[in-house]
């Protein structure tokens, strides 16, 4: 993209930023513009995340991840998966890549635990699935470096959890497995956190219009 004639920097398509003023005379004449999806997909992946990494940290009963599935569904992943949408929208490809990908992982995470028969929810079969999202957290890590601190934060912690109950689901049934799983839930809880500080700063910075809490734009 070229700078502006008046020698504005150019706007880059994966700034976390409300949507842009709409160029169409016919839709803004309509009285309509797209709000930023962004607070919805980074809120429904922080809660979620956060309930599952309770469970899988032991902070509270493994049984507790039944509270996890309802989020899983419908928050983390029916949300989130329309914030991806409507990134798409706005024209950020990296939003819609990021909330439409991990709005699917949390609808493949319920069906995953909920619907497959226990029988053939093996170990080994768990860690592979975690490793293929350990690799694709990984490609958007690096496209991250163009967004946000906030954002990268988000994604070097979220590469780290998935590595982690990667390796520990691929050593279960042995104690070190658990081990693993436990620091995943961990760091889990970390990703949880920041991702709820994007969540709110998106929300205040735009209720408040003006930069309120930071989120550190990145100059890579």
């Amino acid at each position: 993209m070229e700078a502006s004639a008046a020698g504005a920097a150019p706007r880059r398509e994966a700034d976390i930023a409300p949507a842009p003023a709409v160029a169409d005379p016919l839709e803004r004449a309509g009285g309509w513009s797209p709000a930023d999806p962004f607070p919805v997909g980074a809120g429904g992946f922080a809660a979620t995340t956060f309930v599952l990494s309770m469970a899988n940290s032991q902070l509270v009963k493994p049984s507790s991840l039944v509270a996890a599935l309802g989020l899983a569904l419908v928050y983390g992943g029916l949300a989130q998966l329309l914030a991806g949408m409507w990134e798409f929208r706005t024209g950020n490809t990296f939003g819609a890549a990021v909330f439409t990908s991990f709005g699917a992982f949390w609808i493949s995470f319920y069906i995953l635990v909920h619907v497959t028969p226990a029988a053939l929810l093996l170990p080994h079969a768990v860690s592979v699935y975690l490793y293929a999202w350990t690799i694709w957290t990984l490609i958007l890590l690096i496209a991250a470096l163009r967004t946000t601190g906030v954002v990268v934060i988000i994604f070097v912690l979220l590469f780290v959890t998935f590595l982690l109950l990667a390796i520990g689901w691929a050593n279960l049934p042995s104690s070190s497995g658990t081990t693993w799983i436990k620091w995943g839930g961990y760091v889990g809880l970390a990703t949880a956190v920041v991702a709820w500080y994007a969540a709110f700063a998106a929300v205040i910075n735009s209720t408040f219009g003006r930069p309120i809490a930071p989120m550190f734009p990145l100059n890579v």
